[in-house]
């Protein structure tokens, strides 16, 4: 054996630094699977459509309007998951400038505008589906109401996951997340 080679178990005296992944926790929620469904559903209705306009070379025409409802139910749907996490776009400078109490207070406020205005759309989504109940879609015979109680369903889930936050939040004093 040369002298400058190292047994198996002189190798782990050597000062190696040997990284080990942890492992990676996915989190799945009722939101989040009536979310992949709903936009699976969409990517097969868009595949269809894609499959009937250019192989067989005629459109259904039901496609582009179902496919465009179930976007605008990913859209809301979504944004409840995003609530949940936390993870809309806001601006933090503010925050990152004012001393640890006034931090306190605007997080508050923050909270109290989020809650309101999800509580707000939630009405309003219930106002527009009730009035959309007498309005067709365009190529099938189905009451838009259908649409709408989807945007609505999202929005309050949204309200949910809000007040989760909030309450959450309150818990902590509204100090930042651990």
């Amino acid at each position: 054996m040369n002298s400058n080679t190292k047994p198996a178990d002189d190798l782990a005296e050597a000062h190696l630094i040997v990284v080990e992944e942890e492992a990676v926790e996915v989190e799945l929620h009722f939101d989040d699977m009536i979310a992949f469904a709903v936009f699976w559903a969409m990517g097969l209705v868009v595949f269809l459509q894609f499959f009937s306009r250019y192989v067989l070379n005629d459109s259904a025409a039901w496609t582009e309007e179902i496919a465009r409802y179930l976007l605008m139910w990913v859209t809301f749907i979504g944004a409840s998951i995003v609530t949940r996490r936390g993870t809309h776009i806001g601006v933090e400078i503010l925050g990152q400038m004012l001393p640890e109490g006034a931090k306190r207070v605007l997080a508050f406020v923050i909270d109290c505008v989020m809650v309101g205005f999800i509580g707000l759309l939630c009405w309003f989504s219930i106002l527009i589906t009730e009035r959309m109940q007498i309005q067709r879609m365009t190529v099938i015979e189905w009451s838009m109401g259908i649409v709408y109680a989807g945007i609505a369903f999202g929005c309050f889930l949204m309200l949910f996951r809000a007040l989760q936050r909030f309450i959450a939040n309150a818990r902590r004093g509204w100090r930042p997340d651990p």
